[in-house]
């Protein structure tokens, strides 16, 4: 926040606290592949087929190492018992139920292997004082944004896959550990398998690379990298580039080299190679998505620039990495080729399944194309590095311990939806479509205005004042923010991004009559986002023009 709590340049907002929403009829969704029905207030998922309730039992086996015996709670049938017939299977949602019980009798099944044993009475909790507990939590849970519906139109918010949850869970409840071999040798597995897929999505031929718990860390790995090729050296990236870029050249005691950005938000090349005659850049981090407006910048004539200039050229793609699924595409979804083909040159790219790859927080990537820079990683752990000769993922990562579940979560979801065009590339078509649908609308709208063509699922946009100046559109857009959160009836929730008055060039109607003004910002994520564009232009245009 800027002074006196007024937002800076570039920074993006959301109302301080979630509002309760009681919507006043039912409303029927499928979101995450699942079924819901929103019900006066109260929300609860509804499955094709129940689970076999109740689970406690399940539980405590589990969580017991297998001491007791089932007693009457039966692990939710996925095939049929002999002499019955099986039913029909239809193609629908995840029972998500039906799967996290399997995922705990599965836990309970494979400890009871290891032979019973009494769990210390420390640990005893009894369930009454637990029900107590989770009903203060749960309410507590309550305040929060309704991330999981196409109402919610503001940040980078989606619900992970169902198949992601089971997933997690499931490995959660053995609690590995991909540091080392030895932590968590079929999560580790499972993580090399998945880092592959990611780099056979950008094209990486050789390469070293692991997960992450972030995307900041997994940029802060690509510069330490940085660092140690070119010491002495500054990083460049542009004034659009996440605020993690700076922040890390702090960590690391390197030296940042902004540098302005044209009408688009994209890195300028020009000023960018002004910078690099002085020959005291050594890498350059072009951006493949923005997190404020969704820009992609021109990897493909930078590397131009790193021939003639000898630096090493770093993508961020933390959020925009998977819409390489959609380069070249057939329909109006399709992205230019040039930018994403030339990623597969780059020297490292940093990727968040968290955001695009429906993953729960946190989960991120970080890619190098040259296996060999593993050597600045080297270090020794007598106690840890024991079980295989094999190489240790905690042997090429800074962070050590990191949960094996987030590579489960994502293993899973690949099996279903992998990183192909064909899989995970339609839910990535379907949020482009609905970005492209709302800016038409915009476009043609009496009470908005587009502030620029989506480059990726970011719709930027802002309402039509009568000053048509930038302090009246500052007000008007913050005022319809909070309105619309606000409205116990129809509600939408949405963002907004701070932009310099030098930005509103492509706007020369507008009066520079403050130094910059907040606009709405909506990241339509969320497939769902595809059949519901046309409420939200409505609800916006009723915000707008009251």
């Amino acid at each position: 926040m800027g002074a006196g709590g007024s937002p800076s340049a570039g920074e993006v907002l959301l109302s301080e606290r979630p509002t309760t929403w009681r919507p006043s009829q039912t409303t029927s969704l499928r979101l995450g592949g699942l079924s819901s029905h929103i019900v006066t207030g109260t929300t609860f998922i509804q499955t094709d087929i129940g689970a076999e309730p109740p689970i406690e039992g399940v539980l405590f086996t589990a969580l017991s190492g297998g001491r007791e015996p089932f007693h009457g709670v039966r692990r939710p049938a996925l095939e049929p018992a002999l002499g019955e017939q099986p039913r029909s299977r239809k193609r629908g949602p995840m029972d998500l139920n039906k799967w996290l019980a399997a995922a705990v009798a599965s836990n309970a099944e494979w400890s009871k292997t290891f032979g019973p044993f009494d769990p210390h009475p420390a640990l005893a909790v009894d369930d009454s004082r637990f029900a107590a507990a989770f009903e203060t939590f749960t309410e507590r849970l309550k305040n929060n944004y309704p991330f999981f519906h196409p109402r919610y139109a503001g940040q980078m918010r989606k619900p992970p896959h169902p198949a992601a949850v089971v997933g997690y869970l499931t490995a959660m409840l053995i609690n590995p550990n991909n540091h080392a071999l030895d932590g968590g040798p079929a999560t580790a597995t499972m993580e090399r398998e998945v880092v592959q897929q990611l780099a056979t999505m950008f094209g990486y031929g050789t390469y070293l690379g692991h997960l992450t718990t972030s995307g900041t860390i997994a940029n802060l790995e690509a510069l330490f990298v940085a660092r140690e090729l070119h010491p002495e050296k500054s990083i460049a990236y542009s004034t659009e580039a996440h605020y993690t870029h700076g922040r890390m050249c702090n960590v690391l005691g390197v030296e940042g080299f902004p540098v302005p950005t044209d009408a688009l938000g994209r890195m300028d090349l020009d000023a960018l190679e002004e910078g690099l005659r002085g020959g005291q850049v050594g890498t350059v981090v072009l951006t493949a998505g923005t997190t404020g407006l969704g820009a992609v910048e021109p990897v493909h004539e930078a590397l131009a620039l790193r021939e003639q200039y000898g630096v090493r050229i770093h993508v961020d793609a933390a959020y925009g990495g998977f819409f390489t699924l959609l380069a070249g595409a057939d329909g109006p979804e399709e992205l230019p080729v040039e930018p994403w083909q030339a990623v597969a040159k780059a020297d490292s790219v940093v990727v968040d399944p968290h955001k695009h790859g429906l993953q729960p927080y946190g989960c991120g990537a970080v890619l190098f194309r040259d296996p060999s820079v593993g050597r600045f990683y080297l270090h020794d752990s007598p106690y840890t590095y024991f079980t295989s000769d094999e190489l240790h993922l905690g042997e090429i990562s800074l962070e050590s311990s990191r949960a094996g579940a987030t590579a489960a979560a994502l293993w899973l979801t690949f099996q279903l939806l992998p990183p192909t065009r064909e899989g995970l590339g339609q839910v990535l078509a379907a949020g482009r479509r609905a970005a492209l649908q709302w800016a038409d609308l915009i476009e043609n709208s009496e009470y908005l205005e587009l502030y620029q063509a989506p480059q990726l699922d970011i719709v930027s946009y802002f309402p039509v004042t009568a000053g048509h100046a930038l302090s009246a559109i500052d007000a008007a857009s913050n005022r319809i923010l909070h309105e619309g959160m606000t409205d116990s009836q129809d509600p939408i929730f949405l963002s907004t991004i701070r932009l310099d008055a030098v930005r509103f060039a492509g706007h020369p109607e507008v009066a520079a009559d403050a130094a910059g003004a907040r606009i709405l910002r909506s990241v339509l994520m969320k497939p769902e986002f595809e059949t519901h564009v046309e409420h939200l232009h409505q609800r916006l245009e009723e915000l707008a023009r009251s």
